[in-house]
């Protein structure tokens, strides 16, 4: 089993530092690069999806999550306010209140809806000392969130899109559920007291996952403050579950913030909010995937894509043009040169990196790439133009596959 916390520092993905203090990682470059990549690529499936990006601070007045509810339902796990010029602000702990003032700030006909709103964005957790865990729970969070104002006919569908997003992202992340929780309230005065809110937003999520097909269990006392939520629960080595992904559906805040469209009646009407999380934190989905592939990761993840060894110093300058190719192509490639030792010690050295290119005096005369792929397979020299371009290809479609067409078939 592998240990995030332990293999993100040998690996120099991450680490902490106390003057920053507890449970507030810094990302080092290998560790960043993996970070973009994942970034990119949920911006990317949510811009096919229909979704448009905004950016809105980590700051908020007090006021704001009075609104909300949040300061009523969860203050205990927020930071205290600040007094600023004579206002209180409060470090956010979500960031559904500011999308819900986003949508507000225009109006909005019928027909601009379901409106989808996304936004990787920070918030922050007064989380407890003694439950913090490295990446997998912090104090300053890094949300794929995003929000889509519907209509109520429109909800259970746009519900159903947001589930089959999270399975096309575990797809390519090479990851798969536990289990499909529908988190309910339970006792206490933990929750919204409005009873026929949820009864309709519970009837809702129990139908998408009916319709889906998808197999859940019902857990009381596991529901946001204002509305129920099918959760996507994984499974790390030891078999601890935790939440990754979640979906919401929520009458509670369009209420709160007086949202509202205009239907094809010419009046107002009141949207649904329905919320939902790809991939949740950033911080925790990368330390899954640590913990899953052991620093291995799928080619379009990997800090470094492409090693370059050159046998020899003369083959130097040729490899440094081949990291220069791969740069423009927006491949990540490092050369290892003899400086870093024997070949057999920098190909040893390079054995998490999907593709290692090794380059001998014929390679650098003709060209050509002797590529050796990180499962033991090794092709014959080829062209490095049709190499690397290959290479592109397969990170760009977030294939998990190394190389497919068969001429891969020489053992390490």
């Amino acid at each position: 089993m592998h240990d995030h916390r332990r293999l993100g520092r040998e690996l120099d993905l991450f680490d902490t530092d106390p003057l920053m203090g507890s449970g507030l990682p810094y990302w080092l470059p290998d560790g960043a690069a993996v970070r973009h990549s994942l970034e990119e690529y949920i911006r990317a499936v949510e811009r096919r999806a229909g979704y448009r990006h905004v950016y809105s601070p980590v700051l908020g007045k007090r006021e704001l999550y009075e609104i909300s509810g949040h300061w009523a339902h969860y203050s205990d796990d927020m930071y205290p306010p600040m007094d600023v010029g004579g206002e209180q602000v409060v470090l956010r702990p979500s960031l559904c209140p500011h999308h819900a003032l986003i949508y507000r700030s225009r109006s909005h006909s019928y027909r601009e809806l379901p409106l989808r709103m996304a936004e990787l964005g920070g918030m922050h957790r007064a989380e407890l000392s003694g439950v913090l865990g490295e990446l997998t729970r912090v104090r300053a969070i890094q949300l794929n969130d995003a929000h889509v104002f519907c209509t109520l006919d429109q909800a259970a569908g746009e519900a159903r899109a947001a589930l089959e997003l999270i399975g096309e992202a575990y797809a390519a992340l090479g990851i798969t559920p536990a289990r499909y929780r529908l988190s309910l309230p339970g006792p206490g005065g933990k929750y919204v007291a409005a009873p026929e809110m949820w009864r309709r937003a519970t009837a809702l999520l129990t139908e998408v996952l009916e319709d889906c097909g998808l197999p859940y269990e019902a857990a009381e006392g596991e529901a946001a403050f204002y509305g129920p939520k099918i959760d996507v629960q994984l499974a790390d080595g030891a078999g601890r579950e935790f939440t990754l992904s979640t979906v919401q559906i929520d009458f509670h805040q369009p209420e709160r913030f007086d949202l509202h469209y205009i239907g094809a009646d010419g009046a107002k009407h009141r949207p649904v909010m329905v919320h939902r999380s790809i991939i949740g934190s950033v911080e925790r989905a990368v330390a899954h995937l640590i913990e899953t592939y052991g620093g291995g990761f799928p080619a379009w993840l990997a800090p470094t894509q492409l090693a370059v060894l050159p046998v020899h110093g003369d083959q130097l300058p040729y490899a440094e043009e081949v990291a220069r190719r791969c740069a423009a192509l927006g491949l990540r490639a490092e050369v290892a040169g003899p400086e870093r030792g024997s070949l057999g010690a920098r190909i040893r050295a390079a054995r998490l990196v999907p593709y290692q290119a090794v380059i001998g005096a014929k390679e650098a005369a003709d060209a050509h790439i002797s590529l050796r792929l990180r499962d033991g397979r090794r092709l014959d020299p080829r062209p490095a133009d049709e190499v690397l371009a290959r290479i592109g290809a397969l990170v760009s479609a977030h294939d998990p596959a190394l190389w497919e067409d068969g001429a891969a078939d020489q053992p390490g």
